[in-house]
């Protein structure tokens, strides 16, 4: 029988590999196999494992990614083998067996999970936090589901909330504090989760073709979970909102593009812009800040734009995701703003504040916003000097959290409780 052990040495073997730790990863998965050992020491591989990495100098988008060294394994260009990217990246030859037995034993371990584990799709109670699941002709995820006990039927907006890698919604939760805020502010708020079987390392799949269409992949499961929850709650369909981190923040944007009958803002944190990747590689271009065509403006570079609201956070000292994609997520909704401008405004007298402060003992940041004719703001970018890759203001509780400020939470829920479709 797998245990909670087993779920925590595989949860470490990820923590470590996004650290650039492959060899300790690798070690912590031959352990993890039934009758295993640890490598090093020829014992059981310790199962105390403490502490969050907050910053990592190595990256994984989707399956475990290396550079390319001599005698790494290698296949047709771009073809994968046993869920490895071949061709200009590859993996040690030497750990694909190991790798094989980690992949299947983790699949057996979710299969092997008790259904209150999965979600037992319990009746949502006011001021409790529910799991559920949802099915359409695209496929199937879980979700955790947070209803204010001050929901007694009214139509409460609704707040999609799209965890990083190697999160799920529990931690992201608890890292964000949303369901606080929601609590007092009453709101909803969804958390869709992605499993294993879907991606290696829990991240949304903004990077592949098929993930960036309307009614298709993964953006056609999420709108179609979301209108499921508006319906069976009787929320309010005018403000629904999205927001993610990193991996999160892609695919919250990309929701915003395809989506914008939907979704009435969106929050983008430490993220991506949409549709600059379409492979791993391109992903990992992307990430890293982008060379020739990558490092352009967004919206120049796809084609994509949206006048969905947006509200956009970003530490400077990002290394997982660069932060000059905060500016070019910035770019494909500053677009739309332009082409609807008076001329006066195209010649340069935009309506755009800029404020600087800190957060007292914490980090100084820069907001800029931009305003519509009516002086509401339509797009807002906040600068985190100091702030790596972590959700700002968040809790110790979760993961990839700097508890140093600006609470993006707090602000994200202020800026959309000033928008609505309609």
């Amino acid at each position: 029988m797998i245990d909670a052990t087993m779920a925590k040495r595989m949860e470490e073997a990820t923590r470590l590999t996004r650290a650039g730790k492959l060899h300790e990863a690798m070690a912590i998965l031959q352990g993890a196999m039934p009758g295993g050992k640890d490598e090093a020491s020829n014992d059981e591989t310790p199962d105390n494992f403490e502490g969050n990495t907050y910053e990592g100098s190595w990256h994984v988008v989707d399956e475990e990614v290396t550079e390319s060294k001599p005698g790494w394994s290698k296949g047709a260009e771009g073809s994968t083998t046993d869920g490895f990217p071949n061709g200009d990246m590859g993996v040690p030859a030497a750990w694909r067996e190991t790798w094989l037995k980690f992949r299947d034993t983790a699949a057996q371990f979710e299969r092997a999970q008790p259904e209150h584990a999965k979600g037992t799709f319990e009746k949502a109670q006011p001021g409790a936090f529910t799991a559920g699941r949802f099915s359409n002709h695209v496929g199937t995820r879980d979700y955790k589901l947070y209803i204010p006990s001050g929901h007694h039927g009214q139509a409460l907006p609704l707040v999609v909330m799209l965890h990083g890698c190697t999160q799920n919604p529990d931690d992201f939760a608890a890292g964000t504090n949303m369901n606080r805020l929601a609590e007092e502010q009453l709101c909803c708020v969804l958390y869709p989760a992605q499993p294993m079987s879907a991606n290696s390392s829990k991240c949304w799949n903004w990077f592949k073709a098929e993930d960036q269409q309307r009614e298709g992949g993964e953006p056609a499961i999420l709108a179609g979970m979301t209108r499921e929850v508006i319906d069976t709650h009787g929320l309010d369909a005018s403000r629904v909102y999205v927001a993610g981190l990193s991996a999160g923040g892609a695919m919250a944007t990309t929701l915003a593009m395809t989506y914008p009958d939907l979704f009435a803002a969106v929050g983008v944190h430490s993220g991506l812009p949409h549709g600059v990747a379409q492979s791993l590689p391109d992903a990992l271009g992307a990430m890293q800040g982008g060379t020739g065509p990558l490092g352009g403006g967004a919206a120049r570079e796809t084609g994509w734009a949206s006048q969905v609201p947006a509200i956009i956070f970003h530490g400077d000292r990002d290394t997982t995701v660069h932060p000059s994609n905060a500016d070019r997520v910035a770019a494909q909704y500053i677009a739309t703003r332009k082409s609807n401008k008076t001329k006066s405004e195209r010649g340069g007298n935009a309506r755009i504040t800029v404020e600087q402060g800190r957060v007292t003992n914490g980090h100084a940041y820069t907001r800029t916003t931009h305003l519509d004719e009516k002086g509401e703001p339509r797009l807002e970018q906040w600068w985190i000097q100091g702030s790596g890759h972590a959700w700002s203001g968040g809790s110790a509780q979760g993961t990839y959290t700097d508890p140093k400020g600006p609470n993006a939470t707090k602000e994200m829920l202020r800026f959309f409780y000033q928008q609505q479709l309609g």
